[in-house]
Order: C-alpha cells, then structure tokens, then sequence
C-alpha cells in the first residue's frame, strides 16, 4: 500500500504539469524581489532528492531601478540545479549548475554595498546572494560597473569546441578609472564559480591598461575568490608602485619593470615563485608570499640583484626615473611627465637637489612587509664608489625600518639603519649610519690619476626629524655628520694647486710629483633644524695645514664655507689666500677671498716699480704654519657639540644595538 502511494507521488511529481504554474511563480519572485521576473516561453522542473533540475525556455529579470542595465539577467534559455538541503535547512540558495544560452547579463555594485545580484529588495549585504557553482554558456555579454572601483567593464563571450581545451571565448572592453582598459583570451568550458571538489579549469588571458600589461595561462578553481589559482604570469608596467589600487599590495615606486613567475594561491595565502625580470636597467629574482588571515595583510620574501643600476633608484626617493631607466622597458613607453620634468631640470641652473616629492605615509599603515634584498654589484655609480648593497626591510603598524642595511662603497662598508614611523604627521624619520674604512682614492678616481695612494675614512650620520619627503625631513634634522681619517698620503702637486702656489707646481712639474703624508683629516657638522654647522673642518699635511669654517643649510640647500690654507714651508710665487665656497647645492661657486690676493697683489706691484725682481718678495711664503692637535682634532669630530645635536643623534641612535668604533 506505501510503495504504491509512494509510485503514485513519485508519477505525479514526474509529469505534473510545471508550465501553470509559470505565471504564479513570475508574480512570487517579483513581489519578493522587488524587481521583475519572467518566464517568458516554458518552465519544466525535474526535481531530484539532491537537488532540482530547472529549465527555463526565456527569462527576464530586471535590475533595481537605479541599476544603468535594465536586466541582472536576460537569455533564450537558462538550465539550473537548484540544491534541495541547503534551501531548506539553512534558507540559502546554492546553484551548483547553471547553463545559459545566449545570456545579457547586467552587474554593478555601488560605493555603499548595494548590488544588482543580491536577491532581495534589501539589495545591499542583507540580500540574498545566491552561490553559484560551475557555470556554461554558448555566447553572450557581461556588464559590470564599479563606481567605487572606477570599473565600466563590457564583455563579449563566445563558444566554438573547435578551440581544444579552451573553446570559450571572451574579448572585454572599458575603462578603469579613466584609462582605457582591455583584455581577451579563451577558458574551458565549464567556469568554476565556486564549485567545490571540481577539476580547475584552464584559462589564459592577456590584459591591458595604460601602460599596463598583464599576461597568464594557467588553471583556477574558484572564480569567486581565485582560490587555487596555478598560472604563469607575466607583467610589465610604469611602476610597481600603481599597483596598490588594483591588488592592495604596497609596493615601493620604481621604475618601468617587466617581470615574470609563477602565481600561486590557496586560501589566504597568495605566492609568487620564481620572480625575475627587471626594474628599469636592473635585473630582480626572488620569491614573495603575501598572507591575508590576519590583522594586517603581510609581505615577505627574499630578492636579489645581480646587477643593480644607480639610474634606477630615483623613485625610491621620490623622483622621475632618468630616461636611461625610463626607456629600459620593451613595450613600456617613457610617461611625458618624466620628459616634461628632465627637460625641466636641464634648463634650471640652480634647481634644487634633495628630493622633495611627497612620499605616500598612508600606504605604510596598509600591511605589514618582511622582505631582504641584495644587490650583488652595483653599475652606473657616477662620482659614488657604490659596489653592493643589501638590506631586511620590515613594516609594521605603519613603522618601516630598513636594518640593517649595508652598502659598500670604495672598498669599505656604510651600514646601519632607517627607520620611518608613519603613524604619526609628518612621518617621523631617523637614520643611523656608520662608515667604515672607505679608501679615500676610490671615492675620488680624479685624485688617483695623480698616483695619489690615502689613508680610509671613517665616519658617521645620525639624523633624526618630521618631514614627508627626503628635503623636508633634511630640512628640519637634527643630528650628527661626520667624516674622519689618521694618516696616510696626499699628492703635493694637488696639495699647491689647492692652496695657489706656483712656485712649488713649477717645481713639481721640472721634478715630478710626490706624496706628503697627510697626518689627520675631520670632517664635522652639529645638524640643528636642518643648519649644518662645521665644528671641525681640518686637512692637516707634512706640507700645508687647512682649516675651514662655514654653514650648509639643508632647508633652503645653500651653502657658505671658508677655506684657509696655512703652508708649512717657504715657497715663492704663491698667492695663498682663503678659498671661498658659496651658493647653492645645485650651482655652488667656488673663488677666492678678495682682500688677501689683493694686498699681496698691491704690494708685488709697488716693489716692482723699484725693481721688477722685488716683486717676487711679495710673493715670497714664509711658511709659519703648525702642526694641528690630531687628537684633539678627531676627538671635537666624535662628538656633537650643541644639546640640539646631540639630542637628534641620540634619537636616531635609539633602539639600534651599539657598534664599536668612530660610530659610538
């Protein structure tokens, strides 16, 4: 009797006559949605105990009023599996298979969560948003507007199983933001939404946007999220740093790059193995990860250099990158901006030096980073003896360090830290920096082609300030500068050049040039708001005593230094007299104290009115130059002296480990 009720059932349910009830269910989804739905030809059901098979033979339904495309979805035909449990357990509706012929179908989703496909007439997060599993379809279009994400996006689909294992077709046209935007490429067949459980399904694409370029081939299992995404991508731009609106990831300014790996991503995590390519004239290798389950997103990874290039490192600091670097990339054309500015500071004499381009703080407190690099060699170096470098750069809570960060320059080491706290407006930044054993005629390859062999320099940089560029933070430092060296060899011929005397050149051009040693040098500055002033300038030889006095002002980036020469031997034919250096960081000048030359110039004329060889006793040097207290010297260079500078060195010393040395 119960298997016969149950055979009844099971046949009614089975030819029941489902197309009645077409014009009811139209006016029950209208009046729930709030927008309105038609079945426009046939409706057949075929329920199941998992699930139940629809078809629909046309269908309309329409967007919300203040949608720009009439319908979320309009086709010939649309076959779906509606799963059964889940609709009536939890109230959730789950498509686990859609098919649709010749489908029109119209998103958008608003600045405030409003969205064309949640079902309800709440549209916004409180709607029902339907899950949709793998999904079909022969050919069609999709429209997608993003006010808030500046996407107008319009796609064409087509299908053709000539095409192997990727007969889908797609071709998208729009803008994002208010560039021009592009991208075509084939899929499998079947596209996984969020099908769970499913084989990935293949695609490939190629994308463009301004001077973007996005290339991949590779497999996804999960459109909705790109969870399981397996491709190999290839990407090359203006500069890593517009990134930052489209994937979220903080990315330093660089260059134009063209780069290449593998793009990996399974749940939170995001992976990037095998990076090569290039920043402008550089070439870049590693592997990153970037992980998204907690508090903030973090970055971390390992990259290296082999070859790194000086050109290239400008917009790190907030600057154009040189057409070198800005021409390196095949397929990248160099922005007019970049011209416009080159051509701009070509024609400014006395444009200013330090960078003064804002840096973008905001980006800081985003995510957290924990990346090394190592740059192997350095090229390009111009008038800077930079060999290597390598740093480990950490970002946290908005707090950037770079430390330690090593670079080494003229055969010895400048190492310490960066650090960039940029909670707080301006940013707060401080730099520690020591140098060690630089060997002086390397940094100054004009110097040893006069076969002049020196002593190494050491020194140090301890800044600290606000400021939201490199001028404006230099500008209003605070701190230590300092730069030192005991003995070793200086060229004499290049020593008499410097201090104007003739007499000892002509003897060294007759007889050949040669090496004096040179006892003690200090370079030393007490930094107060940006006002360098010098509380040691000395350059002590066997031969000649230099002493300077002066200021160099960061803030307005001029300079006013006086150098005075102090022979320590009799000479003729000299017209010793202070050398003057003056004007700004762009277009300094470099002369002679005026009085001094002249006295000696006026009285060679008065005695060679009498005779013409007294005229030499006005340039006769009598040599009353000292020695200076070399101890005493580099001591006043180890130490700042006003509480200013001493307060600044001590806050950018903070928090790093002491090292030993001229650095302490």
């Amino acid at each position: 009797m119960l298997l016969g009720l149950l055979l009844v059932l099971f046949l009614a349910v089975l030819f029941f006559p489902w197309d009645t009830l077409r014009g009811p269910l139209n006016h029950s989804v209208t009046e729930q949605t709030g927008r309105r739905f038609e079945i426009t030809r046939r409706l057949d059901v075929h329920p199941g105990w998992r699930g139940v098979r629809v078809h629909l033979d046309g269908i309309e339904f329409a967007n919300p009023a203040w949608a720009r495309d009439p319908f979320l979805l309009k086709a010939e035909r649309a076959d779906f599996e509606v799963a059964l449990w889940p609709l009536l357990l939890h109230r959730k509706l789950v498509l686990p298979n859609v098919t649709l012929a010749s489908p029109q179908v119209g998103l958008q989703l608003e600045k405030d969560g409003r969205r064309t496909w949640a079902l309800g007439k709440d549209t916004g997060d409180t709607g029902t948003v339907p899950t949709i599993g793998k999904v079909r379809v022969d050919a069609g279009t999709v429209d997608y507007l993003a006010p808030g994400q500046g996407l107008d996006l319009h796609a064409e689909l087509s299908f053709d199983s000539m095409r192997g294992d990727l007969p889908l077709a797609y071709k998208v046209k729009g803008t994002y933001g208010r560039e021009p935007v592009s991208a075509q490429g084939r899929a499998g067949d079947v596209l996984q939404i969020a099908a769970e459980g499913a084989p990935p399904f293949p695609f490939e694409i190629v994308a463009k946007g301004g001077q973007l370029t996005f290339k991949a081939v590779g497999t996804v299992s999960d459109l909705s999220t790109l969870d399981g995404l397996d491709a190999r991508i290839d990407v090359r731009g203006l500069s890593l740093g517009n990134l930052y609106p489209i994937i979220g990831v903080v990315l330093p300014h660089t260059p134009p790059y063209a780069l290449t790996g593998q793009l990996k991503r399974q749940g939170p995590l995001w992976q990037l193995d095998g990076l090569s390519g290039r920043l402008g004239l550089s070439d870049i290798a590693g592997d990153m990860r970037f992980e998204t389950s907690g508090k903030r997103p973090l970055l971390s990874g390992a990259l290296r250099s082999r070859t790194m290039d000086m050109d290239d490192l400008g917009p790190l600091l907030g600057m154009p990158p040189t057409e070198r670097s800005a021409k390196a990339i095949e397929g990248v054309a160099a922005p007019a901006s970049v011209e416009q500015v080159r051509k701009r500071q070509k024609g400014e004499r006395a444009r200013r030096v330090l960078p003064d381009a804002k840096l973008d703080f905001e980006r800081l407190r985003a995510m957290d980073a924990e990346v090394a690099y190592t740059a192997e060699h350095v090229r390009n170096v111009r008038g800077v003896p930079l060999e290597r470098g390598s740093l480990q750069l950490r970002l946290q809570a908005g707090v950037l360090t770079l430390d330690p960060l090593e670079l080494g320059v003229a055969g010895g080491t400048i190492a310490g830290g960066v650090r960039i706290d940029g909670s707080m407006q301006p940013a707060d930044i401080r730099a520690s920096l020591n140098v060690r054993k630089l060997q002086i005629n390397r940094m100054i390859p004009k110097v040893e082609t006069l076969k002049t062999s020196f002593g190494r320099l050491d020194g140090r940089i301890n800044l600290s300030g606000r400021g939201d560029s490199v001028a404006t933070w230099l500008g209003a430092a605070s701190g230590d500068v300092a730069a030192m060296t005991g003995r070793g060899q200086f060229s004499n011929l290049l020593l008499e050049y410097m201090g104007l005397d003739a007499g000892e050149v002509i003897k060294f051009w007759v007889r050949g040039d040669h090496n004096v040693t040179l006892r003690c040098a200090a370079v030393a500055f007490d930094v107060n708001q940006g006002a360098m002033d010098a509380r040691t300038l000395v350059f002590d030889t066997t031969d000649t005593a230099f002493t300077a006095t002066g200021q160099a002002n960061l803030a307005n980036e001029t300079m006013s230094f006086v150098i005075r020469p102090e022979p320590k031997d009799k000479s003729i034919l000299t017209a010793r007299t202070p050398l003057l250096i003056r004007g700004s960081f762009g277009d300094p000048s470099v002369g002679v104290e005026a009085t001094p030359l002249l006295a000696r110039g006026a009285a060679a004329l008065a005695l060679g009115a009498i005779n013409p060889l007294l005229a030499l006793v006005a340039t006769v040097e009598t040599g009353p130059g000292e020695d200076a207290d070399c101890g005493e010297v580099l001591a006043e260079a180890r130490k700042p002296q006003s509480k200013n500078a001493q307060a600044g060195a001590a806050k950018a010393q903070a928090g790093r480990a002491p090292t030993a040395g001229v650095g302490k």
